[in-house]
């Protein structure tokens, strides 16, 4: 196998990556650490549907939620990647009030 290229003949993502992670690199890894036992649920899947796949879709989703609602400090998952924390919406802002 050449260096860089993938089993698949493709660029190996190794390949191509500065020595130190970009900010979308360590999001991800940071969502990735936060999905862990989802991740550990779908190594066990045996047959993948679009069922299955939905129904992962949708607990990603809601887990992300929750997260965001629990969170200490809202927005501090933006914020750390350096990313704009977004603002509320009025209705929601009035819905509160």
């Amino acid at each position: 196998m050449v260096a860089g290229v993938g089993p698949s003949g493709g660029l190996s993502r190794l390949s191509y990556m500065s020595s130190s992670p970009s900010r979308i690199d360590l999001l991800e890894l940071d969502i990735d650490l936060r999905l862990a036992d989802l991740w550990r649920e779908a190594a066990g899947i045996g047959e993948w549907s679009l069922e299955v796949v939905a129904a992962f879709m949708r607990a990603a989703y809601g887990k992300g939620y929750c997260d965001a609602l629990t969170e200490e400090n809202p927005g501090s998952l933006c914020a750390d990647h350096g990313y704009r924390v977004p603002g509320r919406s009025l209705d929601a802002a009035q819905v509160d009030a």
